[in-house]
């Protein structure tokens, strides 16, 4: 979605490529105690979305020396309601292009303003334009408005974690999050803290960093208190951090548990504290038990950057899907996360193709003929490429690796890295 509510003023975009409607627009709007931003193109109007909230949006609706058609603006005006089907469009255009304008409004916009306008009806339809945001976003409810905490999917493995996450967010339980690096353990996390009562903030510990440094657990939770404790990868907690957050829970403390952890569960944790964190479970499935939302989620992250770095938002090509599904990205949803923001910023304002999504530092793997098939070579790319996007952070790249500091060491020295 595109981001929610601005200040009390609101804030006015302003989309034309005549700089002197931009100035204008701007002038008058600003006296009468509107925020304007201005974007003299569509990709530029993307970018400014992406970097703040916005309450309304006047569009012009022609882009190219001699079109009187719209359809440029048609174009947009039903991109952005794909994504904000809130979102509150005042379309501007000349006298001449009556009949576009009604057009438009019957497309989604809500209003429409004539060039040349009279300023008092101009500021008098941007203030009403404003008006109708509020009263849509109000309308909507206590909505999670952050993209990043969308949980996507249209599998039956998904369904069920949504049902989950809905039924489990409003309370206090204790939450297991299982499933593979990448597949969005995180994320699950804190859409339970942000869809739950609890006012206090969310705080992170990963239980493989932790060593024998006596009370860290006790700090963290008493940071989380009237929130949330995140334990990630919980089967790694030493028997001391164990014993530190038995006592935690049972010391009364307002702070509410979860956790996570991936292929090895809790193994490694006494049977009465494990029992205490899966209160409720929550089982993310990887790509191999929900391939139909492999495209879904590509598309879905190709408009997010495109939308973020200002460009174009295009479909993904036939030959981009079939090369997805025949040879997603590793590292599941994060993954291919990463892949559709390389693939995004690679690819400028040109159509994507199946190699922006190749792996940075892997051989080319869409054509099986092409690929470097061999395991210690592919391996030793990977954590080069890992170590190199966290400026040779190991506690972070063995983080996104899905493997422990330790182990990641390990394949260091191996790899003579």
């Amino acid at each position: 979605m595109v981001q929610g509510l601005s200040s009390e003023s609101g804030q006015v975009l302003v989309v034309d490529d005549d700089p002197d409607v931009l100035v204008a627009a701007r002038v008058l709007l600003e006296r009468n105690g509107f925020q304007v931003v201005t974007a003299s193109s569509l990709s530029a109007a993307w970018g400014s979305l992406a970097e703040r909230p916005i309450d309304v949006i006047l569009l012009d609706l022609n882009f190219t020396r001699g079109a009187t058609t719209g359809a440029e603006g048609f174009g947009w005006l039903s991109e952005i309601r794909s994504h904000d089907p809130d979102a509150v469009v005042v379309v501007v255009t000349a006298h001449s292009g009556v009949n576009v304008a009604v057009a438009a409004m019957k497309a989604g916009a809500t209003d429409f303003v004539m060039k040349p306008w009279n300023n008092a009806r101009f500021v008098e339809t941007v203030g009403a334009a404003r008006e109708l945001r509020r009263q849509r976003r109000a309308a909507a409810g206590p909505a999670v408005l952050d993209e990043e905490l969308l949980i996507l999917g249209d599998s039956p493995a998904m369904a069920r974690v949504r049902e989950r996450v809905t039924l489990a967010a409003p309370t206090a339980a204790s939450v297991l999050v299982r499933g593979e690096a990448g597949t969005g353990r995180s994320l699950v996390a804190r859409c339970l803290h942000a869809r739950s009562r609890r006012a206090g903030p969310l705080v992170t510990l990963d239980a493989r960093s932790l060593g024998a440094d006596a009370g860290v657990v006790f700090r963290a939770a008493d940071q989380a208190l009237g929130g949330a404790l995140l334990l990630e990868e919980a089967g790694a907690l030493p028997p001391a951090g164990q014993a530190e957050l038995l006592a935690v829970l049972d010391s009364g403390r307002d702070v509410r548990l979860m956790s996570t952890t991936g292929r090895t569960g809790l193994e490694g944790l006494r049977t009465d504290l494990a029992d205490r964190l899966a209160t409720v479970e929550i089982r993310l499935p990887g790509f191999g038990d929900r391939e139909d939302d492999l495209v879904l989620l590509a598309d879905h992250f190709v408009r997010l950057f495109a939308r973020r770095y200002g460009r174009l938002v295009r479909p993904l090509d036939p030959e981009v899907v079939a090369n997805l599904r025949d040879h997603p990205p590793p590292g599941e949803v994060r993954g291919l996360r990463q892949a559709a923001e390389r693939a995004v910023v690679l690819a400028g304002d040109r159509a994507l193709a199946p190699a922006d999504f190749a792996p940075t530092g892997i051989a080319d793997t869409a054509d099986p003929r092409k690929a470097d098939l061999n395991l210690a070579r592919s391996e030793k790319a990977i954590i080069e490429a890992a170590l190199r996007r966290h400026a040779h952070n190991v506690s972070q790249a063995a983080r996104e690796l899905g493997l422990t500091r330790a182990a990641l060491y390990r394949r260091m020295v191996k790899h003579d890295l």
